[in-house]
């Protein structure tokens, strides 16, 4: 399997062990946010999907900045398209991973209904389902990913929603939904609110500029960028992010528009510090009918004027409390920046961004989904169903130790 660290146990009466369609380095979202914050007060397992390299199995494991551990599955090639025993191995690696580590009392914290394939036989205390998008509509979404989704609906203890659309449409689906919509760090971005020098990448780009950070893919809105750069070839467009699930020839390729890359996001509140305007340059399409983008707040913590198409979980609050401004086609969306930059928000713009955002911390956001979680863990055990877990223990032998070997 590969060599796999053990760590200090950093306390708390249970592990909580991510299953994640996302890696961890990839873009710094949700799901870092709250985990970080569980982190404090329990180990963390943050499982991966797998990386499909060399002839056997194995597991890689570290321990991020944060004190989450990250496990990467690596599995040979051969069953990249053979499913069944794809899951076979990251059921056996997962069972090797529980005995090595004596993950014993846990809760499952689901990003991805997918992983439910290979974490049926698991008897944790709680599960816990963060559906932060509508994942079926996403491009290359698995066929079978709306039948376990209704699986893991009947499983869950829980059920989080990464915002208030997504929200709406899933309460009637389980009766323990809650909305929990994208928090801020309002200290981290607060620091683009203070000059500073630009980052060398961006410094000799003119201004005005309008940015745009986050992943580019089929959610973002090729032809309204190419439109505006079009446009306005005054104005430009400073576009940072990975680019996953598009062709990089369909990018619009003005003068205008340049394409800075994924940047960390220590890295981030340097560049919005230098732009004139943030934008939310989402297409609107089945791909976005629900999100709730995180980098909203993000924006306005930096203390920069916003302009938004007409995403939904974006209109409201945001726009109905006048904090954003809302345009679909090119010329709205040309005025609206224009009017910003000339300085046409309300005088008392900043401060009601700031009272917005005091109420929508990742800290509350934490403190209140760990409040949920401690209770249903609290109640099973109280239930009795930790049983098979404390025999286990008092055993020597990890809980899962024969689950997949």
């Amino acid at each position: 399997m590969g060599d796999v660290i053990e760590f200090k146990d950093n306390g708390g009466d249970f592990d909580l062990v991510c299953l994640s369609h996302l890696r961890w380095d990839f873009v710094y979202q949700r799901p870092q946010h709250l985990l970080s914050r569980c982190a404090r007060d329990r180990r963390v397992f943050f499982f991966e999907e797998p990386l499909y390299d060399g002839d056997a199995p194995r597991l890689e494991m570290r321990l991020s900045e944060e004190g989450v551990r990250v496990v990467v599955p690596h599995l040979p090639e051969r069953v990249r398209d053979r499913k069944e025993e794809e899951e076979e191995i990251l059921k056996m690696l997962l069972g090797r991973l529980f005995t090595e580590q004596r993950v014993r009392e846990h809760v499952l914290w689901y990003y991805t209904p997918m992983a439910l394939a290979w974490t049926r036989h698991l008897r944790p205390l709680g599960i816990v389902y963060d559906c932060m998008d509508e994942l079926s509509a996403f491009k290359f979404a698995p066929a079978e990913l709306r039948e376990r989704e209704a699986e893991l609906f009947r499983r869950a203890d829980l059920v989080f929603t990464g915002g208030q659309s997504l929200y709406e449409a899933k309460r009637g689906r389980h009766p323990h939904v809650y909305a929990f919509p994208s928090g801020i760090d309002r200290e981290h971005f607060g620091r683009a609110r203070t000059p500073s020098a630009d980052p060398e990448d961006q410094a000799g780009i003119p201004h005005p500029r309008l940015g745009f950070f986050g992943v580019v893919d089929e959610r973002f809105d090729l032809e309204l960028l190419d439109s505006l750069s079009r446009s306005r070839p005054d104005w430009h467009f400073v576009i940072i992010g990975p680019v996953v699930k598009i062709n990089p020839d369909d990018l619009p390729r003005a003068a205008n528009v340049h394409y800075l890359g994924g940047k960390s996001y220590k890295e981030l509140p340097s560049y919005l510090a230098g732009w004139d305007v943030a934008t939310l340059l989402f297409a609107r399409n089945e791909h976005t009918r629900f999100i709730s983008p995180t980098k909203t707040p993000e924006y306005l913590a930096a203390g920069k004027p916003v302009v938004s198409t007409s995403i939904r979980d974006v209109v409201r609050p945001y726009g109905e409390l006048g904090l954003v401004r809302i345009a679909d086609e090119t010329g709205e969306f040309v005025a609206a920046a224009e009017e910003l930059m000339r300085g046409g928000a309300d005088a008392d713009w900043l401060s009601r961004v700031d009272a917005l955002l005091a109420q929508n911390t990742w800290d509350r956001t934490w403190a209140r989904m760990s409040e949920l979680i401690e209770g249903v863990a609290a109640r099973r055990l109280a239930a009795g169903a930790g049983t098979a877990v404390r025999a286990a223990r008092a055993s020597g032998a990890g809980t899962f130790a024969a689950a997949g070997d």
